[in-house]
């Protein structure tokens, strides 16, 4: 089976690579949708280098390797990579347009972040994700959370979210045709919060929240410049490379497509972008219903996760003392624990019952609870070691269904 890739930007290119590397497939078709610099050497340069993770041959074969790109015909749209022959299309941007069908592919990867509505209808003319079935595919995965535009529209029947490992089987062969494989932060946030919800569950979470430090992304600026018209988010102008910046995350409203259970905990999700190009890290904070007699300890949360990872291709529990990067590029896994920075601590929280109604005969006017406040930290790579990685076990899992 081929497999196709539409787009070759951060999370395209480093998919190319991770697939090129595990050649599961018998060859890729990937889709730029236009020509790229003055030949296809330039593509062939931009795919072998790359500022974060260095050279493709390296990554692939060590600091010895040779040249990996070879083969390469321009007028045809050809190349070898890593011995894996690789076609360039470069006439389409709808995908109801590219050419799937006559070149064999019946799985495609968006990885353009444009096409993230599954509702849309395959003939918008301004495209839609499902046009990759319109165009010849069978199956299509979105690299990034569906995002459903029209007010009031539910999740077709035919589309679904997963993360590996967390709710994986919930994908339907006969019935899922469109999946999202959520977000980078998603992923990791899963895993972060899935071992505990096994272990002290659900109804016993009265609240959390988290912020992510995540590394800078395409879609902000290098340097200052004017807002579109109408823009409300002054800051996403801003640069990235002299500044934090405040913004948002939809991993709360994606995480509830994973982990259902999420839909009744309080919880929110924040995000600031700091100057690195990869390498993010989640604040996770819960308040956990307790006992004062036994609390929860940061031992009991740290073997939790040591655990879990011990049945988890995805989960890393480490005690080591860890920067950003030291995870990028490895090792894969959806979340790597900082253990060390653990903390917990309980404590009894007067609630008043006569603002709940609740005073009254028996009730008392205050009620102490016993709640832990535990903070816990997950490094993920949100370009290679984490995301990519998932992506590819997911784009893997779905081939394997269609055979």
């Amino acid at each position: 089976m081929k497999l196709g890739l539409n787009g070759l930007g951060r999370i395209g290119k480093l998919s190319l690579w991770h697939h090129v590397g595990r050649k599961h497939f018998s060859g890729i078709v990937a889709n730029t949708g236009r020509e790229i610099g003055q030949s296809l050497e330039d593509l062939a340069a931009s795919i072998e280098r790359d500022s974060a993770y260095g050279r493709l041959s390296t990554f692939l074969h060590g600091y010895q390797a040779g040249r990996v790109v070879e083969n390469i015909n321009h007028a045809a749209g050809t190349m070898t990579v890593n011995g894996m022959p690789v076609q360039i299309l470069r006439e389409a941007r709808n995908p109801k347009d590219i050419k799937w069908k006559e070149n064999d592919v019946r799985l495609v990867v968006d990885t353009t972040g444009v096409f993230t509505d599954p509702t849309s209808d395959e003939n918008d003319p301004r495209g839609s994700f499902r046009g990759h079935l319109a165009g010849g595919a069978e199956k299509a995965i979105l690299s990034a959370p569906f995002k459903i535009k029209a007010k009031g529209m539910d999740m077709p029947d035919d589309a679904i979210t997963t993360v590996m490992g967390i709710n994986g089987d919930d994908y339907i062969p006969s019935q899922h045709n469109l999946l999202s494989a959520a977000s980078c932060t998603t992923t990791c946030l899963s895993y972060m919060i899935k071992p505990l919800l096994d272990q002290f569950g659900a109804e016993n979470v009265l609240s959390a929240s988290m912020v992510t430090v995540h590394a800078a992304t395409g879609s902000q600026k290098v340097l200052d410049s004017l807002p579109k018209t109408g823009a409300a988010d002054l800051r996403k102008n801003r640069s990235i490379l002299n500044n934090i910046i405040l913004t948002t995350t939809g991993a709360a409203k994606a995480l509830r497509l994973v982990i259902p259970e999420m839909a009744d905990i309080g919880f929110i999700a924040e995000s600031v972008r700091v100057p690195t190009s990869t390498g993010s890290l989640i604040v996770l904070v819960l308040n956990l219903q307790d006992d004062l007699a036994d609390p929860i300890k940061r031992e009991k949360i740290n073997n939790t996760y040591r655990d879990f990872g011990q049945n988890s291709p995805y989960l890393i529990y480490s005690e080591e003392q860890n920067v950003s990067s030291d995870i990028i590029g490895g090792p894969a896994a959806a979340a790597i624990i900082e253990g060390t920075e653990t903390h917990t601590r309980t404590a009894a929280i007067k609630v008043n019952m006569d603002k709940l109604g609740c005073a009254g005969g028996d009730t008392p006017h205050v009620l102490d609870v016993p709640v832990t406040q535990a903070v816990v930290y997950g490094w993920y790579d949100n370009e290679m070691g984490s995301y990519t990685n998932m992506l590819a076990d997911r784009t893997v899992s779905v081939a394997e269904s269609m055979v």
